[in-house]
């Protein structure tokens, strides 16, 4: 397990995420890209835990993740299957597990202000805080994708699903979009990642 995590998270964290992984005996399994998520965790049926996590994040936003999926089988173990997947206890146990990982030894010291940042009130993904997933963005191989926020106003972008929009007005914190198909209006994240057309 331990030579499989150094492919994936920056060596100084394989010893204290392995134990983690050992003393909560979780099931972890590297799993193929998947545009809605990063990761997820699972109770099985027969009371054993699942992580997954996807195999094309790079090492910085890996371990976030990993951290992030371990945070609910802890919170669940610790606090009951009755609290909310993101709410105070889960937040209270991520800040706990992911502090001990947040040091120059593991992430590069321009991310450690970020990731400092975050974790005062972590969100439930950290594509929502665009501050952070801009930073994590860096160490990702290049890509032909955009962000919303750099698009110019009027700019037509294609989601990964095939869907064509038209980007339009900020509105307080995301943008208002249009899809062209249907006319309908969405509210985009300005750090989501688009394919501009023109």
């Amino acid at each position: 397990m331990k030579n499989i995590l150094g492919k994936y998270i920056p060596e100084q964290a394989v010893d204290p995420v392995f134990e983690l992984i050992k003393n909560f005996g979780v099931h972890l399994k590297i799993v193929d890209e998947r545009v809605t998520r990063h990761g997820d965790y699972r109770r099985l049926p027969g009371g054993g835990h699942q992580i997954t996590v996807n195999t094309n994040l790079n090492s910085y936003r890996f371990l976030i993740t990993l951290i992030h999926e371990i945070a609910h089988l802890v919170a669940f173990v610790k606090f009951g299957n009755r609290i909310k997947p993101h709410g105070k206890e889960w937040k209270y146990t991520f800040q706990n597990l992911m502090l001990p990982f947040i040091r120059p030894e593991i992430f590069p010291k321009q991310l450690l202000p970020v990731i400092a940042n975050h974790f005062k009130n972590p969100k439930a993904s950290s594509d929502t805080d665009a501050q952070l997933s801009l930073a994590l963005k860096q160490f990702d191989p290049p890509n032909d994708k955009s962000y919303i926020f750099e698009i110019p106003r009027g700019s037509l972008f294609k989601l990964y699903n095939g869907k064509v929009f038209q980007k339009g007005e900020r509105r307080i914190k995301r943008y208002e979009c249009v899809e062209t198909a249907t006319g309908k209006v969405y509210l985009f994240q300005p750090n989501a990642e688009v394919e501009l057309l023109t």
